[in-house]
């Protein structure tokens, strides 16, 4: 195994949450074609979430959310999984193909530079855009009601 199960484990969390674009074009940068096979296609289904109120409450069904899970294995037997959000296969598809290598010696550090290294770095990028957004309607309580009371 390349990787340690906190590597892989990180990487699945990326991949998953990868715009499925981002990923796509990620994916063509490896310029690989590896060989595989599939021992779970694609499959779309539901799983029920499950939350806790103040998280340490009693366990309630919170709803339902679709998944598309997927599992991969290349000619030289090394397996890869993926469940991603919504109901793209393409998706579940690529991002198990990249587990996959991933857990190889002879494709892991080029998985994690050109996949998970930039797809890490897009996700940082939307979440600083929406930390903006939601910045700019930030409502000083303090400073209004000075101003209204003064």
């Amino acid at each position: 195994m390349a990787v340690s199960a906190e590597v892989r484990r990180h990487a699945l969390g990326v991949l998953a949450k990868a715009d499925l674009a981002t990923l796509d074009q990620c994916w063509q940068s490896l310029g690989l074609a590896p060989q595989f096979r599939h021992l779970r296609p694609p499959e779309t289904g539901l799983v029920m979430l499950r939350g806790r109120v103040g998280g340490a409450g009693t366990p309630f069904n919170f709803g339902e959310m679709t998944m598309t899970r997927c599992s991969v294995v290349l000619e030289d037997r090394t397996v890869g999984h993926a469940y991603v959000g919504g109901s793209n296969p393409r998706h579940a598809e690529l991002a198990a193909l990249c587990d996959a290598l991933l857990q190889t010696e002879a494709h892991s550090a080029a998985v994690e530079r050109q996949v998970i290294g930039p797809l890490e770095k897009a996700a940082e990028r939307k979440r600083r855009a929406t930390a903006s957004r939601a910045a700019a309607t930030r409502v000083d309580f303090f400073t209004v009601a000075r101003e209204i009371g003064g």
